[in-house]
């Protein structure tokens, strides 16, 4: 790389030696995730990933790609870069894991306005503790500078993964019927859904993120809503040994009455008492600041669920114990019943 220098290409905006002091940076991220430590081949044209088949007769790969949306622009105006890619990477896993798949590798894809390689490295971190938590590999990426496009501070990311299930063992929801059961499994928080309705309720632009809030706990505003989307894959992988699953819903963009209807066939519903349902308090004061009715907070927020699963009425029991025993704080949610999409009562 030592001859690998272009005065004009800096002058139109890109310095390709901040690039390859960006992928020197972040190797070290990137080795965490890789079980032998061996990153060797960080730097390539292509993510290597030994496949291990054992014990899966007909193996399917499934995929899941995401981005982290506006969110982003919290992390620009507190200037903290860590946990962002964090959220790319769950987005991504809990996708994987509603088809009852084990992610396997992790790739990630970043466009900015300038690369200034320790905010890459940044970034590049939160994506490799992602994988960490997820169990997945970090197996290569792309730093794309696009000078005149973007602004020099600003930048997005997005990711893909690649996960395996048994045929036999995926998730199949035709095995549902009414009388089962709805689990959730709390989020963290707001997750990485519906921040351009968070950034106009609260003016993001302008208004005080770094304060302690006593209607947060203590917590300021910005570090609430960075908190990282919550990454379920073990405590998933973890129940998918121990009880049938029937179907899993990640619940993002959309929230309740999108993505819930998603895992459940045609002719049932899910019913919940919304006295049931554990609202964080950052939705509460989402609401109350953005006099948002309460219709549109269940169609666009988690409101404090991040996954759910559907189990029969006599695993539900078992389904919170494996859980809980798996850090989730699992509660009964919901039942499925006859009719159609999501009802709150």
């Amino acid at each position: 790389m030592e001859k690998s220098y272009s005065e004009s290409y800096k002058q139109a905006g890109v310095d390709i030696t901040a690039g390859y002091k960006a992928v020197e940076l972040m190797k070290k991220h990137v080795a965490r995730t890789i079980p032998d430590g061996k990153a060797d081949m960080i730097g390539g044209f292509g993510g290597s990933f030994p496949l291990d088949l054992t014990d899966i007769r007909e193996p399917v790969l499934v995929s899941g790609t995401d981005g982290v949306g506006t969110k982003l622009r919290v992390a620009q105006l507190l200037n903290k870069h860590d946990t962002i890619g964090i959220d790319c990477v769950a987005m991504c896993v809990n996708d994987v894991l509603c088809v009852g798949a084990k992610p396997l590798f992790f790739l990630d894809y970043i466009a900015c306005g300038k690369n200034v390689p320790e905010r890459i490295a940044e970034i590049v971190g939160g994506v490799a503790e992602g994988c960490v938590q997820a169990g997945c590999q970090l197996v290569g990426g792309e730093t794309a500078e696009h000078p005149g496009t973007m602004p020099e501070d600003d930048y997005d990311i997005a990711g893909f993964a690649v996960g395996v299930v048994d045929r036999s063992k995926a998730i199949d929801n035709r095995k549902m019927k009414a009388g089962d059961v709805m689990i959730a499994l709390p989020s963290t928080g707001v997750h990485s859904n519906g921040f351009s309705l968070v950034r106009r309720v609260f003016d993001i632009e302008r208004c005080d993120l770094t304060s302690p809030r006593e209607e947060l706990g203590g917590k300021s505003l910005g570090e609430t809503l960075l908190t990282p989307t919550k990454i379920y894959v073990k405590s998933m992988l973890a129940l998918f040994k121990e009880v049938q699953v029937k179907g899993v819903s990640h619940i993002t963009g959309g929230g309740f009455y999108e993505n819930m209807p998603r895992s459940i066939p045609k002719g049932l519903g899910v019913k919940i008492k919304k006295s049931d349902v554990k609202v964080p308090s950052i939705f509460s004061l989402i609401q109350t600041t953005g006099n948002i009715s309460e219709h549109d907070m269940y169609n666009t927020f988690n409101m404090g669920v991040g996954m759910c699963v559907v189990v029969a009425e006599e695993d539900a029991e078992k389904t919170v114990a494996v859980l809980k025993a798996n850090g989730e704080a699992a509660y009964v949610l919901g039942k499925i019943v006859a009719g159609d999409g999501v009802e709150l009562v």
